[in-house]
């Protein structure tokens, strides 16, 4: 049973005009280097939905099932891409490379993640589509494994088929948990609940995996290619190509998972799911840690008008 808000504690503060305008409650942790717990808030001990976090262990299940992947389409895999023309046409190499074309994807038809993408796309006469959608490349990679496999590419989105078998175990072994609950994400792919201590320490043991293992091919392609787990315009990005060595995902729902190559990591949950919390608190968190970087004030910049003018701030609050 999930904890009220209000028994949670704040993690950001709308100010508007000098005034508290609103509030967003949350769940934080912070681990040290050699993985204990420096810092937590809330309860993140509790199963959390951890939505596109959950996508590097899910590309772990891609390279477990065999498909030679590597580089910008590795890091497509674990991706909540923006659309941008580079991530489409990444998503159909990766297809191509199968026999496959974006007709085989099952993600739903939307529109670019990416608030300019999907202007210029409108824009142009475009619609949504499968391939617009961010999880696009995740799926190209599943479909891309079935067809290596021999396996049935209608119905890879099962919690029975054998890709997310494997994916379902790469999530449990890495967090050390057995998922709490079982759903269905937003792009239709099973869902799989664990707390955010466990997405802390899987995280972290992705980067501290030895060379040469699908969990650092994982890291190491994601943090290569920022761009490509995300997009030009995008936090996660910004933060890898700025921080050496740290790896960024987010997830839907205001949850963000970061690890550092030292061993720290952290991983939050704004309970509202309010997007505009996640850049001051993700912010914050990294300054806890220690990261000194002018990349953190583009982050955690979230300015509110009033009449065209800035007249405030969301900021973090713990």
């Amino acid at each position: 049973m999930s904890q009220s808000a209000a028994a949670l504690p704040v993690l950001a503060e709308v100010i508007r005009s000098g005034f508290v305008e609103g509030r967003h409650h949350g769940s934080l942790v912070l681990l040290a280097a050699d993985g204990s717990v420096r810092l937590a808030l809330g309860r993140p001990d509790a199963p959390v939905f951890p939505r596109s976090t959950a996508k590097p262990f899910q590309a772990v299940a891609t390279l477990r099932a065999g498909l030679a992947i590597e580089g910008e389409l590795l890091a497509l895999a674990a991706s909540s891409h923006s659309a941008e023309s580079f991530h489409r046409d990444a998503v159909r190499e990766i297809l191509r490379g199968a026999g496959l074309t974006e007709d085989a994807l099952r993600t739903p038809a939307e529109l670019p993640l990416d608030q300019v993408e999907a202007e210029e796309l409108l824009g142009s006469g475009g619609r949504r589509s499968p391939i617009m959608m961010d999880c696009s490349g995740k799926h190209a990679g599943w479909l891309a494994a079935c067809v290596a496999n021999g396996w049935d590419t209608e119905s890879y989105l099962d919690p029975a088929h054998p890709i997310q078998q494997l994916a379902r175990e790469a999530l449990a072994e890495s967090t050390g948990e057995t998922p709490a609950h079982l759903g269905v994400d937003g792009c239709g792919a099973p869902l799989l609940a664990v707390s955010l201590t466990g997405l802390a320490r899987a995280y972290r043991a992705l980067l501290l995996a030895e060379p040469g293992t699908v969990q650092r091919r994982v890291a190491d392609a994601m943090r290569a290619h920022p761009e490509y787990v995300a997009g030009t315009r995008r936090a996660d990005t910004w933060l890898m190509r700025a921080v050496p060595g740290a790896l960024s995902k987010m997830g839907a729902e205001a949850v963000q998972v970061v690890a550092l190559p030292d061993g720290q990591a952290l991983a939050f949950k704004i309970d509202d799911g309010a997007e505009r919390a996640r850049g001051p608190v993700l912010a914050e968190a990294l300054r806890r840690l220690g990261v000194r970087h002018e990349v953190l004030d583009r982050i955690g910049a979230e300015p509110l008008h009033g009449g065209g003018a800035v007249v405030g701030e969301v900021r973090a609050a713990f």
